[in-house]
């Protein structure tokens, strides 16, 4: 096991344990596939949020940290103290559980992250070797086998380690002891190399004289497209957000953005969305510099161009699909995808229009109806219990008489994200009224426990 949560470890579970001999002590523990390149990825993402609104340099710290040199900006966020009491603040918002260290060196910054008391802790100049004392020797960065052939020693604290005489400990165990010990005191320099996010494709314009018609201002955003649009060839990349920002005389500025479905880099596809949004610009007493930037952009395959004889025709909505994000919005134009849940209301989501299509698909063992009501509905309705489908069910004050049903699909809760859906059953059946009406009912329960819902009638959908 790499990782346990805080129940687990008040369990006694720790990281480093067989997953046989966990599961042998406790049958019901739950486990998760480790994912060591989506950690990766998220730890970088979260280096550059620091880096945009922390500080500068900033690196990745693998497995579970990352690194800042505050020096010279901390006076921006009102101090040390107040900088990392808002930064784990701001990730336990974010549903992270966070520990947070200023110190002289990287090295003394980890090991309080990691092995101090506090959520918070700044160690002053000259004090970094006292503070350290206490820990234990893992928490300056050395090998396992070393940490284990410390303790077989008898060292179990940094302090007692930095007292010893190097040479021994060197002719023992090389050099990585007195090299973690110096860069933790702050002896020996440890280079910070930050994560940089690539510069945005950007090109501008500057005029002589200003100007303010929407004929000219679309004319100049057409000469800017092009270079745009050949500056992300260079790099293999489309744009997913357009941002043209107008430098008026007045020292104020008008921004507009257009959003892709797709990667882009068609000048002239561009150029239209751009000029769709220019009677919404307040040119003011004139522009004198046009900016065109590419404020997100991603990869793009390049297609090779194949005879039309040979290859069929690919229809691309994604040009419509941009024209009308941009009219009315970028949340009024979704479909649905499917999620794995066993709840109904609950195996579907929202995604954009052009997202790829994802590999599991819907559940074809039952028939689900096509329209799904936005929250299930309590009818009266009889039943036989504890299995039966209902005689007769009174829905919006109309009596309907049930001619024949199918059923029971029993439906379970997901324990594993709500206690309180442990015990939580439906049973949904597909019947059809004496007019031909077919409709979709669950008991809420299994007919015979209490426990298991209230054993209500509910209509959660309507079949075509």
């Amino acid at each position: 096991m790499l990782s346990v949560d805080l129940a687990a470890r008040k369990l006694g579970l720790r990281p480093g344990i067989p997953v046989a001999k966990a599961l042998a002590l406790y049958p019901d523990l739950a486990l998760m596939d480790a994912d060591p390149e989506g950690d990766r990825l998220g730890l970088e993402r979260l280096a550059l949020w620091f880096q945009h609104r922390i500080a500068p340099i900033v690196a990745a710290d693998p497995p579970d940290g990352v690194v800042l040199d505050t020096t010279g900006s901390d006076h921006l966020h009102g101090g040390e103290p107040a900088m990392l009491s808002s930064m784990v603040h701001r990730l336990a918002e974010a549903g992270f559980r966070a520990k947070a260290a200023v110190a002289d060196s990287w090295g003394a910054a980890h090991a309080l992250a990691r092995y101090g008391r506090g959520s918070v802790s700044v160690v002053r100049p000259g004090e970094t070797q006292a503070i350290l004392a206490d820990l234990p020797i893992k928490a300056l960065r050395l090998s396992p086998s070393i940490v284990a052939e410390l303790a077989t020693l008898g060292v179990a604290h940094i302090g007692t380690l930095a007292t010893m005489p190097r040479a021994p400990l060197a002719l023992r165990f090389g050099g990585q002891i007195a090299h973690r010990l110096d860069q933790a005191f702050g002896y020996t320099d440890e280079v910070i190399t930050p994560i940089r996010s690539v510069s945005p494709v950007e090109v501008s314009r500057n005029f002589a004289e200003p100007i303010a018609a929407a004929e000219t201002i679309a004319r100049y955003i057409e000469k800017l497209a092009s270079p745009l649009c050949q500056g992300l060839e260079e790099r293999g990349q489309g744009v997913r957000h357009l941002d043209l920002i107008l430098h008026r005389v007045d020292s104020h500025k008008a921004t507009i953005r257009v959003a892709t479905a797709v990667p882009v880099r068609n000048a002239k596809r561009l150029t239209r969305l751009l000029c769709e949004k220019i009677e919404t610009i307040d040119p003011g007493f004139g522009i004198e510099r046009m900016v065109l930037l590419a404020s997100r952009a991603e990869p793009m395959e390049r297609r090779q161009i194949v005879s039309s004889l040979i290859a069929e025709e690919e229809h691309d909505i994604s040009d419509l699909i941009d024209t009308l994000t941009n009219r009315v919005g970028a949340q009024a134009l979704y479909r649905f995808a499917p999620v794995e849940s066993d709840l109904p209301e609950r195996s579907f989501c929202r995604v954009p229009p052009l997202s790829p299509d994802e590999t599991r698909g819907w559940p074809e063992h039952w028939p689900r109806p096509p329209r799904l009501l936005g929250r299930p509905e309590p009818v009266q309705a009889m039943a036989e219990l504890p299995d039966q489908p209902p005689l007769f069910f009174i829905w919006r004050g109309i009596r309907h008489r049930v001619k024949c049903a199918d059923g029971p699909e029993r439906v379970f809760g997901e324990w594993w994200k709500n206690d309180a859906e442990l015990t939580i059953s439906r049973d949904y059946f597909r019947v059809e009224n004496t007019h031909g009406e077919r409709f979709w009912l669950y008991r809420a329960g299994d007919g015979e426990h209490g426990e298991t819902g209230s054993q209500g009638w509910f209509l959660h959908g309507i079949f075509g």
